[in-house]
C-alpha cells in the first residue's frame, strides 16, 4: 500500500468507532432507515442477486441489501470498518462476506456480480475514472452500477483536506451529477440520475448541497 493509501486507511480506521453516529451512516432512526431501504429496493433488481458494496464502511447499506435476500460482498480499505460491517450483519442474523481491500480496485473476479453499489466513495479515490472502469468489469453483462454521490459543500465553500494530499484528489469534496455521468456514459449501455437532495429523510434533515444516485446498466 502506498503512503497515501495507508493514510486514508488510517483515517477511516480512526473514524470507524463514531461513523454510525451520522444519521445517514448508521441508519439508526427508523425513518432514515426506511428511506434508504426504499431507495435501495428501487435501485436493485428483483430476485436474489450478487451485490458488491465497494467502500462498504460499517455495512449499513450491505445490511439492507442482505435483509432483502440478496447475496452481498463488501470491500473497504479500513480494517476496523470491515470488522464493524461483519459484526453488524452477524448481529442481525444476516449473511455477508466482507474483505479488506482497495475499493478502487477490488480484489475480486471480473464478471462475478449483478450489481455494484457505492455510496460517498469516489471523492476519496486517487484515480476515480480508473476505478469506474474496474467496477464495470466486475459486473456481468446487463449488470447494474449504482453510485450514490454528490458535492458535499455548497458552491464556493472550502474545507481542509481530510488527509495529507487529499487536496490533490481529482474529485475531492465530491463530484456533480453531470461530470460523473460524463465519465460513466462511455462504459455503459444506459444510465439515469435520480436527485436525492430533496429527500430529507435520507439525511436526517434538510441538506442544501447536491446529492444524487446514478444508476447505470452495462
Amino acid at each position: 500500500m502506498t503512503d497515501s493509501g495507508q493514510a486514508i486507511a488510517n483515517y477511516w480506521d480512526a473514524a470507524a468507532a463514531v461513523f454510525d453516529e451520522e444519521p445517514d451512516h448508521g441508519l439508526r432512526a427508523p425513518v432514515v432507515r426506511e428511506a434508504w431501504a426504499r431507495r435501495v429496493r428501487g435501485w436493485l433488481p428483483g430476485g436474489a442477486v450478487e451485490v458488491l458494496d465497494v467502500g462498504c464502511g460499517t455495512g449499513s447499506l450491505a445490511e439492507l441489501v442482505a435483509a432483502d435476500g440478496h447475496r452481498v460482498t463488501g470491500v473497504d480499505l479500513a480494517p476496523r470498518m470491515v470488522a464493524r460491517a461483519r459484526a453488524k450483519l452477524a448481529a442481525a442474523g444476516l449473511a455477508g462476506r466482507f474483505l479488506v481491500g482497495d475499493a478502487g480496485a477490488p480484489p475480486l473476479r471480473e464478471g462475478g456480480f449483478d450489481v455494484l453499489l457505492s455510496r460517498h466513495l469516489v471523492w476519496t479515490l486517487p484515480d476515480p475514472e480508473r476505478a469506474l472502469r474496474a467496477w464495470v468489469r466486475l459486473l456481468r453483462p446487463g449488470g447494474r452500477l449504482v453510485l450514490v454521490e454528490g458535492r458535499w459543500r455548497e458552491a464556493g465553500e472550502q474545507a481542509a483536506p481530510y488527509v495529507a494530499g487529499a487536496e490533490r484528489l481529482p474529485w475531492g469534496g465530491g463530484v456533480g451529477a453531470d461530470e460523473l455521468a460524463a465519465a460513466v456514459r462511455p462504459l455503459v449501455a444506459e444510465l439515469r440520475v435520480e436527485p436525492l437532495s430533496g429527500d430529507a429523510a435520507l439525511w436526517g434533515g434538510p441538506v442544501h448541497d447536491e446529492r444524487y444516485a446514478l444508476v447505470a446498466t452495462t
